[in-house]
């Protein structure tokens, strides 16, 4: 276990390095918040892929895998599909707009009020995305090197919130590109060759596993329908991805790249999932599924490669963590506070203080999926229906984009307290209460407005 840590020190030591070369070339707001529009394909690509895939989808993926089988795939896949079609069809008339947040987009079709709402729409699905992958982050360091849960969040989050606040978006994008070189070796190279090493190949996994693990459909049609509307719209309409976007040198990167990040994605849903099947053959009675990931890094592997891949799932769920860090802080410097004064220090003043709300939340918190879910039933039931109705709907109001969010978002707080956050219900009732409100209050005030113009 010494070879580990020392590997796990090296890799935190690396990301604070990395951090403080990226504070090295974050020298103005632009730089800060966007890297200065100015990445390639390479830097791009692996940023991209880095950001979508977290604590929850490494994690969690795994643990769906332990429970369901190849089927718990779809999590990845979900957020891959919402990768390709959000870097094909929307990344080039978002670059053109030269704008930080989603909610400045929101801005030009409503007004400064609707801004300031949605806004506190995507703070509260940035941070609790955020919270997600902390709470991963300090799982794995507490079920592996014993620590504390208080600690274990102090550590493994604190070193996300140092790194993102010195260097903004260059430092995320510094740590991104080696995290996704370290989680691609580590999880696709390493652990997984030796799952199936330990179980006797994939024909013996076969054999040891229910028919059902290896049906793509075992974890429920209703299931794989909620993930698509709950993480691909969520995809669609994210600060923390959106902010990715806007990084791109030119739309043929974020095309052709992000392409790329999505089909990545895919296949590393398939990768989680069969390790979370290796691990229900070789360590069949975990009391807690959702620490299988955990337990087979802890109990399969020899020291040193135990050590790398612990730093290879760090690197997924930092990657995450910074993005969705510094989607908060930006959702709060550009839409919410909106002052000139402290310019750069301000950006790092405020990542510094939401990353410190982050690290309090984390503690209450205790599950990563619970808290996945809660941040994409916040972030869709509040902000798909008027997005989609600023883009496509020319009689959406600002009133009627307003209602939406307030009672979106309520709807789906009321129904995960009365369901449950495993419920599948919360999501489509806020929809559907969004939506309807949405296109009511829409067509009576744009009546009321036709109105007052002919008086």
């Amino acid at each position: 276990m010494g070879l580990d840590i020392f590997v796990v020190f090296v890799y935190i030591a690396s990301m604070l390095l990395l951090g403080w070369l990226g504070m090295r070339r974050a020298t103005s707001r632009e730089e800060f918040l966007v890297a200065g529009r100015n990445l390639g394909p390479g830097f791009y690509m692996g940023t991209m892929a880095a950001t979508v895939l977290g604590g929850a989808s490494t994690v969690g993926t795994v643990k769906l895998g332990y429970v369901y089988g190849i089927s718990g795939f779809w999590l990845c896949a979900a957020l891959g599909c919402g990768i390709l079609v959000l870097n094909l069809f929307l990344a080039k008339p978002l670059l053109k707009l030269k704008v930080f947040t989603v909610t400045q987009i929101l801005e030009r079709r409503y007004n400064t009020v609707a801004r300031r709402t949605s806004a506190l729409v995507m703070l509260l699905y940035a941070v609790m995305l955020c919270v997600t992958s902390v709470l991963a982050i300090a799982t794995v360091m507490q079920v592996l090197f014993t620590l504390p849960f208080w600690l274990a969040v102090v550590i493994g989050g604190g070193v996300v919130v140092v790194y993102s606040t010195i260097g903004g978006m260059w430092s995320l994008t510094l740590t991104d590109i080696v995290q996704f070189l370290i989680k691609t070796i580590g999880l696709m190279f390493i652990l997984l060759p030796i799952c199936l090493h330990r179980v006797g190949g994939w024909e013996q996994l076969q054999a040891k596993l229910p028919a059902s693990y290896f049906s793509f459909t075992s974890i429920g049609g209703d299931t794989i329908l909620t993930y698509f509307v709950i993480y691909f719209f969520g995809i669609l309409i994210g600060q923390d991805i959106w902010q990715r976007v806007f990084t791109a040198r030119s739309d043929g990167v974020a095309r052709y790249a992000g392409t790329v990040a999505g089909l990545y994605c895919i296949v590393y849903g398939l990768v989680c999932a069969a390790i979370g099947m290796a691990t229900k053959v070789l360590l069949p009675d975990l009391a807690v599924p959702a620490n299988a990931f955990a337990a087979m890094v802890k109990d399969g592997l020899p020291d040193g490669i135990r050590g790398l891949v612990i730093a290879a799932a760090l690197a997924a769920m930092m990657s995450t963590a910074s993005a969705a860090l510094l989607a908060a802080s930006t959702t709060l410097s550009e839409d919410l506070i909106v002052s000139d004064r402290g310019g750069l220090w301000l950006n790092r003043i405020l990542t510094l203080l939401v990353g410190g709300v982050v690290l309090l939340l984390a503690m209450v918190v205790h599950d990563v999926l619970t808290a996945l879910t809660l941040a994409y039933n916040l972030l869709v039931a509040g902000m798909l229906v008027p997005l989609l109705g600023a883009i496509f709907w020319p009689r959406a109001t600002t009133a009627g984009a307003i209602v939406s969010m307030v009672l979106g978002c309520g709807t789906a707080i009321l129904a995960m307290l009365s369901y449950g956050l495993d419920s599948n219900l919360p999501i489509y009732q806020s929809l559907v209460v969004a939506l309807v409100s949405f296109v009511l209050v829409s067509l009576m005030t744009a009546r009321g407005s036709q109105v007052a113009a002919r008086l």
